[in-house]
């Protein structure tokens, strides 16, 4: 396609409207963290139509039931305000963070504003003919990956005997949840892990902000003895001078940033030299447009950058992401996909196809629980 043909086809490019579904996604490995047992993945699938009638997807990881349904009002809402503009992520994005501004943009908001912002990027480049990776720079390309499924708060020997499955699907490390009552059961299971997988295997280990400062540093310093690869938001997460205390008094890297709620909250936090590394989100970040902003403040900072959960569309991402670093891949939306990712020598793939590649597949929606 040639620059006018490109430029003709996005003037036309114009937002109609928008549809959500919620649905239940069982989880093949329950997830238990120090804050709550996960056997179910409250999901949103989002369609976003225009007026060329090509659709832009997006879904959600809603944490709660009714975060789905709450997360749904608000696109709808949103969606509205702007139907017929153009499909332009970035003054969309700039025009709704200012209509909701007295509301406040976080939670459920953010949430609900991120999922548009993707799905406008994921029909603009469907419209280009490319993938998302292409068009916001970067190149299609396989991204290193670990398995983020499961290893909750059971016990060191189900642990371990559970990290050896996860492996077999082609993983290059696993991500083992802690926070037992003693540091005494954290090594105890850590330990089991290590000597159950493989040297070259990395583990990283996350506290989901369960401890005080000083029990971070304390746990800290004994589970980097045991070759740990990050310590994952051991106390609250916005708590910036408490983090910054404990990255400096640690050898392991500390790793934040899932709850991060927009660029201008990993500003704060890489101001304060609050961690190592960061891994956001792209449903609390803003989306492709926040994403990419967090991404050129990582990459002045020279932080690596990893990505939480929803696999599918942050593989895009990284490939975009000059300091990227790992892809935290869980399997929860094979239950959904007509094309689940691939993974393969330690890699997660992209799917095929221009945008996302998100197509859902209806005979397999049927059969979840709605929300």
């Amino acid at each position: 396609m040639t620059a006018t043909g490109a430029e003709a086809l996005t003037a036309e490019l114009k937002i109609r409207s928008v549809e959500t579904m919620g649905v239940m996604a069982p989880l093949r490995y329950s997830l238990g963290t120090s804050a709550a047992v996960v056997s179910e993945a409250p999901l949103l699938l989002v369609d976003l139509h225009t007026d060329a009638g090509l659709t832009g997807r997006a879904y959600l990881f809603c944490y709660q039931p009714s975060g789905a349904a709450a997360i749904a009002a608000v696109l709808h809402e949103a969606v509205a305000l702007v139907a017929q503009r153009r499909v332009a992520p970035a003054a969309v994005s700039a025009f709704l963070n200012r209509r909701y501004a007295l509301l406040g943009v976080t939670g459920v908001v953010r949430m609900a504003l991120s999922a548009l912002d993707i799905a406008l990027w994921d029909v603009l480049s469907v419209a280009l003919g490319q993938p998302l990776a292409t068009l916001l720079g970067g190149e299609v390309q396989p991204i290193r990956c670990y398995n983020s499924c499961g290893l909750g708060l059971m016990g060191a020997d189900a642990t371990a005997a559970e990290a050896v499955k996860l492996l077999q699907g082609g993983f290059s490390g696993v991500k083992l949840r802690l926070g037992y009552p003693t540091l005494e059961e954290d090594l105890a299971v850590t330990r089991a892990v290590r000597k159950a997988v493989p040297d070259t295997v990395v583990i990283p280990a996350d506290y989901n902000q369960a401890l005080t400062v000083a029990e971070a540093i304390g746990r800290g310093r004994a589970l980097e003895e045991e070759g740990i690869y990050w310590l994952e938001e051991p106390i609250r997460h916005d708590d910036w001078r408490g983090n910054a205390a404990i990255a400096r008094a640690l050898q392991v890297p500390l790793q934040l940033g899932e709850n991060l709620n927009g660029p201008e909250a990993m500003a704060d936090a890489l101001a304060a030299d609050a961690c190592d590394y960061v891994m956001p989100d792209v449903n609390r970040i803003g989306g492709v447009t926040g994403w990419m902003q967090a991404a050129g403040l990582a990459a002045a900072h020279g932080i690596a950058l990893s990505s939480h959960l929803v696999p599918e569309i942050s593989v895009q991402l990284l490939a975009a992401t000059p300091t990227r670093h790992w892809l935290e891949y869980v399997d929860w939306m094979d239950a959904v996909l007509a094309e689940p990712m691939k993974i393969a020598g330690g890699y997660a793939h992209p799917l095929p196809g221009p945008g996302l590649g998100l197509a859902w597949d209806q005979r397999k929606v049927a059969r979840l629980k709605p929300l």
